[in-house]
């Protein structure tokens, strides 16, 4: 096999992997509603399809990341994808949404190991100075399976039923996870110090491994993604009070563990960087802010102006799109102004869609809604790309892995966030009346009404965006300019040039790492 196909198999795994995650989430959002009327569940059950998913991966990301810095991304990569396909045609099978629930919980599982190992196969495949035109062709594939997702499942429910989104990614699944056993990746480990006897060998992989940090670190995220779910039904109740007092309690336990061991999960000294805290600042600012305005302009398209999904999806696609054709661009915009100033602008741009989306009303016009999610995609796509390149760039190889995950982690996290705080929003400042008229978001609530309390949270998400440009600011500045030749990379060795993880550049990393997306 040439070097040129092997880089090229390598590729196309990635992308499809990474497709495959961001299609499934989607497609599921538009087949719930009619697998709660097949299986007769309930609300709560049916929102615990995308919750028991959404914990599991937000809980095992660092970790998984971590078993990629061990034992290789490919390998992880190999058995999540495969994992993801077998439950998938499980949940396609399922005979009640019990086993909906718990197969979602298992895909999580198999989808945390296999979204940190699609950026590691190619950091392992492609020289660093040669990834940018792979992880753009990846951040463009990615952007175009969120645009179609709602498009394709609404089709497949319309015409299959809810089943068929799931066996829609089984067969693309199970191939590319044979692709990703028949060709090898080149793993980049460091060479021991010297050679330990077999004990000491497993005593070392347990340590190197940190099990208690991975399961308080799991405990904490559980608890938090529970909470953040539950609040904004039930308010604050002993059960959120407690899933509360428990994350900030296995939070402290895990920070001890961190300090006290040899070779912590997460090293503190690694998430304490000043550009590394402002970057996941800025990508849980970011992503809670999109995702909160989304949630909500969805319901104000679909409900108060009474448009059909498609007109909705066709009003939203100026964000899909501007996602596509930003990412090149924003890597490009980070090498020649630097991490602070396109991300501080991206920040910006952001906060401006969402105060366009705010003013918006029951004879709002097409362009106007259209030129909100503008705004907001140009933004939000910016932002993923150049805060996930600083995490990148900030980690060592050893912790490439762990990095991913932690940046995926806040990725996850975010957008719960955001929904929460947008959900609890509407709730409080949405009267409800005996109204005899049409009711939007819920039991008698009028239009207007809707509007109104939208405009408002809208403007509290517009603020929270507004500290996400702030934090911001300690992003490092634009590229400093060096006359020392680069070394030269290979495929086998990529990765192990620069150990501690730092380049002559000023908190920059190489212009194709710059383009990693959030969707990952």
């Amino acid at each position: 096999m040439t070097a040129l196909l092997h880089r090229r198999l390598i590729l196309a795994g990635s992308i499809i992997g990474a497709v495959l995650v961001a299609l499934d989430g989607t497609v599921l959002t538009v087949a719930q509603p009619t697998l709660q009327r097949d299986l007769h569940a309930s609300f709560v059950q049916v929102q615990w399809t995308s919750t028991g998913y959404l914990g599991a991966v937000a809980s095992l990301l660092v970790f998984a990341g971590r078993l990629g810095d061990r034992y290789g991304h490919q390998r992880l990569f190999a058995i999540g994808i495969l994992g993801f396909a077998l439950t998938s045609a499980g949940i396609g099978l399922a005979p009640g949404v019990g086993w909906v629930i718990g197969l979602r919980v298992a895909q999580g599982i198999f989808g945390a190991l296999l979204q940190p190992a699609t950026l590691g196969m190619l950091r392992a495949t492609y020289p660093r100075d040669q990834l940018g035109m792979p992880i753009a062709l990846r951040t463009s594939a990615i952007g175009l399976s969120a645009a179609a997702g709602p498009v394709i499942g609404g089709a497949l429910v319309a015409h299959l039923g809810w089943r068929a989104v799931f066996f829609l990614t089984v067969l693309p699944a199970l191939a590319t996870g044979a692709l990703a056993l028949a060709v090898r990746v080149p793993v980049a480990m460091p060479a021991p110090s010297r050679a330990p006897s077999a004990g000491a060998v497993d005593r070392s992989l347990a340590a190197r491994l940190d099990l208690p940090g991975a399961c308080l670190l799991a405990v904490t995220l559980l608890c938090l993604v529970h909470t953040l779910v539950a609040l904004p039904d039930s308010g604050w109740t002993v059960v959120t009070v407690t899933g509360a007092v428990a994350a900030a309690a296995a939070c402290g336990a895990f920070l001890r563990q961190e300090r006290r061991a040899a070779s912590p999960l997460l090293p503190l000294g690694f998430l304490g960087s000043p550009p590394v805290a402002a970057a996941l600042a800025v990508l849980l600012s970011a992503s809670a802010v999109m995702f909160g305005a989304l949630f909500v302009s969805t319901y104000f398209l679909q409900d108060v102006l009474a448009l059909d999904p498609l007109q909705s999806a066709l009003r939203v696609l100026p964000l899909a799109v501007m996602m596509v054709l930003g990412a090149p661009a924003a890597a490009v915009l980070q090498r020649r102004y630097g991490a602070r100033r396109t991300t501080v602008t991206a920040m910006v741009l952001l906060t401006l869609g969402v105060l366009v989306l705010s003013q918006l009303d029951q004879v709002s016009t097409a362009p106007a809604i259209s030129g909100g999610f503008l705004l907001l995609g140009a933004g939000f796509g910016t932002v993923m790309v150049t805060a996930t390149a600083v995490i990148v760039h900030q980690a060592s190889v050893e912790h490439a892995g762990v990095a991913g995950g932690l940046q995926q982690t806040a990725m996850n996290t975010g957008p719960t966030l955001g929904v929460a705080v947008a959900t609890m929003l509407m709730t409080l400042m949405t009267p409800t009346v005996a109204a005899e008229g049409p009711s939007v978001g819920g039991p008698h609530r009028t239009p207007e009404a809707f509007t109104a309390a939208m405009g408002t949270t809208l403007l509290v998400l517009a603020s929270l965006a507004a500290l996400g440009a702030l934090a911001a600011g300690a992003l490092p500045r634009r590229t400093k300019k060096t006359g020392a030749p680069q070394r030269p990379t290979s495929t086998a060795r990529d990765g192990r040039d620069g150990q501690d993880g730092r380049d002559s550049q000023d908190g920059q990393e190489p212009a194709g790492v710059a383009t990693v997306t959030a969707a990952e």
